[in-house]
């Protein structure tokens, strides 16, 4: 008669239907292929599994309390990325993401598992939370689940869950200042502390010049003013950057577009795109994601054993393909400035992304050209779309790119876009221009180096998206402010060459 399933193993089993996405999305990103992001996963997962266990089950400190961990989901991507690394001190690299390599290989890496008063303060702040108050805040900011669901998932009233979730905001910024504070520091960092800490505070205040040249090149400050600062809606983008690292703004658009889907407020899925990812280069058919069948196979077939899988040496699947796909690197979380800064002019490093539940990621549409001098750019968040005209085409042919400007997401302050351009003909180099009518103002980009002058912004090709097939299609994701209003933009142009509008 086959042992009957434990309390252990019904519980893993529940956390294996929770967490296994999300796994599988960040895996997906590290990897070259889909065979070889499901085996990523499942090592990981099991490594996970096992490092929750041992800190659950260790000894209590003087303190009275165990030593802290981060929730589950942020501890499972953790795993995914230290798997990755383990694969690539083994041989393995070849089946990984080949800007992960690059990154895991660089001393931006060694950070996060580095001395600890070294290593992110969104990192240390968040483990120096109690884990169910941690858990809340990335379910909510990260994983953007409704906060009804994630009432239900951690047994709160959704009465005071957005109270709640307030507290915990502040928690965590009190948390990352005090880690801030902790870490060794240059003396021109100690001395702009204070004022930092007084900057972020208030959405109102302006950041000194002094201040803001100094956050342009100080990696350290920079990342804790973007935890500090809980307006503006950077704070995701600071958490993902500050516990994963490497495609954190990747893995954060996915599971905003995931969360779009299941509320059946994401766009039309085509068949050629799943829950809004782009088709693979190669003919490789991608992960299926946003839970699936590729999770409902897995749960039958994992769950229930997890705890007792083997640490796998990693090995590679023969027939998994090695070619890179189209997905486009993001920036590195030690890039982010925060939104205040006044000139947001700094370059995104080339740290990888994926499909279009990816950062800077659309669903690649090849629409006909609209009629000559009457191309728009529709912007959609939810069910409201809001259009503007763009500049006339200059000549009765049509256009030789069109353009496709998507509002992911909009708060108070800030925003979140990408814009998907297909071109007829083929590039070796692109630039994207546009014009903003409503004062907006780009803070970060991914996917492209960005310029803006007045409402004119540029995008300019990375060193690694530089070429574009004929028929092929470039995407770039960014980050901006606005107030008042925050209409599309207008007047697309590639390579100076306007652009029609889908």
């Amino acid at each position: 008669m086959p042992d009957l399933p434990t309390p252990q193993d019904a519980a893993e089993a529940a956390l294996f239907s929770e967490c296994w996405d999300a796994v599988l999305s960040y895996a997906d990103l590290c990897t070259s292929g889909s065979l070889t992001a499901n085996q990523l996963a499942t090592e990981a997962f099991t490594l996970g599994m096992r490092e929750a266990r041992e800190a659950d089950f260790a000894p209590v400190r003087n303190s009275g309390r165990r030593a802290a961990r981060l929730p589950m989901i942020p501890l499972l991507l953790t795993a995914v990325r230290n798997t990755a690394a383990a694969w690539e001190a083994e041989g393995l690299g070849h089946q990984l993401d080949p800007d992960l390599r690059l990154w895991l290989n660089s001393e931006k890496a060694a950070r996060y598992t580095g001395l600890p008063l070294q290593r992110p303060v969104a990192l240390r702040g968040l483990r120096d939370m109690q884990e169910a108050d941690a858990e809340l805040l990335w379910l909510a900011e990260v994983e953007a689940l409704p906060l009804s669901s994630v009432a239900r998932r951690l047994g709160l009233d959704p009465v005071v869950v957005a109270q709640e979730l307030e507290q915990v905001r502040v928690l965590f910024r009190d948390r990352c200042h005090r880690a801030h504070l902790d870490t060794p520091m240059a003396a021109e960092c100690r001395s702009y502390a204070r004022l930092l800490d007084a900057v972020t505070r208030s959405s109102s205040a302006d950041t000194p010049e002094d201040l803001s040249r100094h956050l342009a090149t100080c990696v350290q400050c920079a990342e804790a003013a973007a935890c500090l600062r809980l307006h503006g809606g950077g704070l995701p983008a600071a958490l993902v950057g500050g516990v994963i690292g490497w495609g954190g703004l990747a893995y954060l658009e996915r599971r905003r577009r995931a969360a779009e889907v299941r509320l059946g407020a994401g766009r039309p899925v085509s068949a050629d795109h799943d829950g809004g990812d782009p088709k693979e280069g190669s003919g490789r058919g991608k992960v299926l994601r946003h839970g699936l069948l590729g999770a409902a196979v897995m749960i039958s077939l994992v769950a229930l054993g997890v705890s007792m899988m083997p640490m796998g040496g990693g090995s590679g699947d023969d027939t998994a393909s090695a070619s890179q796909d189209d997905r486009q690197p993001v920036a590195d979380p030690g890039s982010v400035l925060p939104s205040a800064d006044p000139t947001p002019t700094h370059t995104a490093s080339a740290a990888p992304s994926a499909s279009a539940t990816a950062v800077g990621s659309a669903g690649h549409k090849n629409p006909d050209p609209e009629p000559q001098g009457t191309s728009s750019a529709t912007a959609s968040t939810g069910g409201h779309h809001a259009t503007a005209s763009a500049t006339p085409t200059p000549s009765a042919a049509p256009a030789a790119c069109q353009v496709s400007y998507d509002l992911v997401n909009q708060w108070t302050d800030g925003f979140q876009a990408t814009v998907t351009v297909t071109t007829t003909q083929a590039l070796s180099g692109w630039r994207v221009q546009w014009s903003f009518r409503d004062g907006q103002k780009v803070t970060q980009m991914w996917d492209a180096t960005v310029s803006q002058n007045g409402g004119v912004v540029t995008a300019d090709a990375a060193n690694y998206n530089q070429s574009v097939a004929a028929n092929g299609t470039l995407s770039f994701g960014f980050l901006g402010t606005w107030s008042g209003q925050n209409s599309a933009p207008y007047a697309f142009t590639l390579n100076g060459e306007s652009c029609s509008s889908s």
